[in-house]
């Protein structure tokens, strides 16, 4: 089997960046929108998938509409949850709190918020439940890097390693089966 494309691309700039915006439903700016179309250009996918948050569904739109494919909405791929600091700047928040739940953010979960093991489960059964046709998948940070946990392996160290800013693209090959797996084809920032 050869496997399938599988593109992950973290949505454009919000309007107000800077805050742990798991569920807050910020808007995209004009041109965070425009940097996730350009990156989306000439990747020849057959499906196109946004979580339902304006900062992801709105890049996926313009996606949809510059490619001619529909949009499906999946809530699977959202950010994590931040339950009491979700929408606040880091600085607002206790730094040793923080420092912990950077640490390890399954036993240490913002308050009211999601574990990482959660997020790992919802974004594992998001991509049991692709196609095998080349995807695209407008997301979220903590949601690309669920992925790479699920798909490659990566332990929590490795992936705060990763840069995935605004509009950065993740491209995957994966190969369905027990256990999934995959290869990463490229990171385009």
């Amino acid at each position: 089997m050869t496997g399938f494309a599988l593109h992950l691309l973290r949505h454009g700039a919000p309007e107000t960046p800077g805050l742990l915006m798991g569920r807050t439903d910020g808007a995209p700016t004009a041109d965070g929108i425009a940097a996730c179309v350009a990156q989306a250009e000439d990747l020849g996918v057959e499906r196109l998938i946004a979580t339902d948050l304006r900062r992801s569904c709105a890049a996926g739109e313009a996606i949809g509409t510059a490619a001619g494919i529909p949009l499906a909405i999946d809530p699977r791929w959202r950010e994590l949850d931040f339950g009491a600091w979700d929408g606040k700047p880091a600085s607002a928040i206790d730094r040793d709190a923080l420092g912990r739940f950077w640490d390890d953010p399954d036993t240490n979960p913002p308050p009211g918020g999601e574990r990482w093991s959660a997020l790992v489960a919802r974004v594992s059964a998001a991509i049991a439940d692709l196609a095998p046709v080349p995807t695209l998948v407008v997301t979220h940070g903590g949601a690309m890097r669920a992925a790479l946990h699920h798909l490659c392996g990566f332990d929590q160290r490795q992936l705060w390693a990763f840069d995935l800013p605004y509009a950065a693209r993740l491209s995957l090959r994966v190969w369905p089966g027990e256990p999934t797996s995959a290869q990463i084809a490229g990171l385009y920032p």
